[in-house]
């Protein structure tokens, strides 16, 4: 059969001719951005009559915008997971981004953007290190390579094109993955203003009639299928070297500020998209049950000869472990929705049981320790002090991570992947042969937990049963020995 190359994707082979008003700047167009807010955007488009175009604009010198101009701004989103039970695998051609701009080759347009009369909403995915103030950047002339630097560049030929008009204020969204970002964000940007002596009406111009809403955003988007492009690439008919997979979850947490609802419609979609006064609880939910649920099934799947986070889901031990530890345990201590935590956590397994996406378990033991002191302990402690007894499936996770750090299990090395103090330290702890010195040891430590844990009553001792079981039968053994010696 003789092979023909597919046409590359663009408007016309597409099918999406129309141009849209553009409403929005993004900085950063990469894979998360893609299947995050450019699909929510055009989701909106299509399903709410938003009418809003994005410009893409890239952040950093060594970006690629212009391959998603070379197939005029159109990409594939395959969406693929598990939603509510069900199995989810869809594609769609997402068409929001109406143009990509380089502000290091093309400064002058970069600025222009900021003259577009209808513009209202800058949305931001730069990574953690994005947001920061940048000494280097002493001149207000660009291009800059900090990104709250060219903000406030563009904010300020906005301000100064429109004469400082209330109405030509925008939305700062920002999607990085920090606490309190769009305030971190706004400061930063007004102490550039301060640094290159702009006009105090602007400082005041932005602290006015500007909106900044902190987010909370949550969705694994892989990317580029590259492990897999021939068999994506066999579900299209044209050519697409910038499609990016999407797991099918999204959460988008948002803290409003002036009516946001009243000005874009997240709403009138199928989208857990939630504007709300507060993201503090929401933030606690998915760190307590999203990423503690990862932290705490850790070990004890390793332990237990598991490679993956869905293989750790699918085994009868480590998935009722699991369950329960969330359900029996974690919740409990995050307050009185229960019917939304229970959803929320429901939503998360079915992500961990992504049979699309392959999370392997070694991955997540960078800097384990740290991790559990922050997303599993407090509920650890918050349960102990609610209930005045031991979170039983909490304790023995602790007590597998502890067995962990030794090092090996059997005839198998483990991942270990922290701070050389904290293994050195476990090293020494693991010099002891008698398991209650091995507990109190590394309970005590305070450089692990920033406290001393043998203060928590029982802990010390259900820790060194956990430890002699884990020794001496096989993992789901040694977890029926441990829970029935408290029953």
């Amino acid at each position: 059969m003789e092979h023909q190359t597919k046409q590359k994707l663009n408007r016309e082979t597409g099918g999406h001719n129309t141009r849209l008003p553009i409403k929005i700047i993004q900085f950063g167009g990469g894979n998360f951005m893609r299947g995050f807010t450019d699909y929510i955007i055009d989701k909106m488009n299509k399903e709410a009559g938003f009418n809003a175009g994005i410009v893409n604009v890239q952040p950093t010198p060594n970006g690629s915008v212009h391959k998603l101009e070379s197939q005029d701004n159109l990409y594939t989103l395959f969406t693929r997971g598990i939603k509510k039970g069900e199995l989810i695998d869809e594609k769609q051609i997402i068409s929001a981004i109406q143009k990509s701009v380089n502000p290091y080759t093309g400064y002058d347009e970069f600025l222009a953007l900021a003259r577009e009369e209808e513009l209202e909403f800058i949305f931001s995915n730069t990574t953690e290190t994005g947001i920061a103030y940048d000494e280097a950047e002493t001149s207000f002339q660009g291009p800059h390579r900090n990104f709250p630097a060219k903000l406030t560049v563009l904010l300020y030929e906005r301000f100064s094109y429109f004469n400082g008009a209330a109405d030509k204020g925008v939305r700062i969204i920002p999607c990085e993955l920090i606490e309190d970002n769009a305030f971190a964000l706004r400061d930063i940007i007004i102490r550039y203003a301060r640094l290159w002596n702009l006009d105090e009406e602007f400082v005041q111009w932005i602290l006015q009639y500007n909106y900044f809403h902190n987010t909370l955003v949550d969705r694994i988007v892989p990317g580029y299928p590259k492990d897999d492009a021939p068999s994506y690439e066999d579900r299209l008919d044209y050519g697409d070297p910038m499609m990016v997979v999407s797991e099918a979850f999204l959460l988008f947490v948002i803290q409003d500020a002036g009516n946001l609802n009243d000005h874009i419609p997240f709403h009138k979609i199928n989208e857990q998209i939630l504007v709300v006064d507060d993201i503090r609880p929401y933030r606690l939910r998915k760190v307590r049950i999203l990423n503690g649920g990862h932290t705490l099934m850790l070990a004890p799947a390793v332990l237990a000869g598991q490679g993956t986070v869905k293989e750790a889901m699918d085994h009868p031990f480590t998935g009722r472990f699991l369950n329960d530890a969330v359900f029996n345990e974690i919740n409990p201590t995050l307050g009185p929705d229960e019917n939304d935590l229970k959803e929320f956590a429901e939503e998360v397994f079915d992500r961990f049981r992504n049979p699309f996406i392959k999370h392997h378990l070694a991955s997540i033991a960078l800097y384990f320790v740290s991790k559990f002191k922050v997303r599993v302990l407090p509920s650890l402690l918050q349960y102990v002090e609610i209930n005045n007894r031991l979170p039983l499936n909490l304790t023995f996770s602790l007590a597998c991570l502890i067995r962990f750090y030794q090092g090996s299990f059997g005839d198998k090395s483990l991942p270990l992947n922290d701070e050389e103090a904290i293994i050195i330290r476990f090293r020494e702890i693991w010099a002891n042969e008698e398991y209650p010195a091995v507990a109190e040891l590394a309970l005590s430590e305070k450089s692990f937990w920033d406290t001393d844990l043998t203060r928590v009553e029982g802990l010390k001792e259900a820790v060194a049963k956990a430890l002699y079981e884990i020794d001496h039968h096989d993992m789901e053994t040694a977890y029926k020995n441990f829970i029935q010696s408290y029953s």
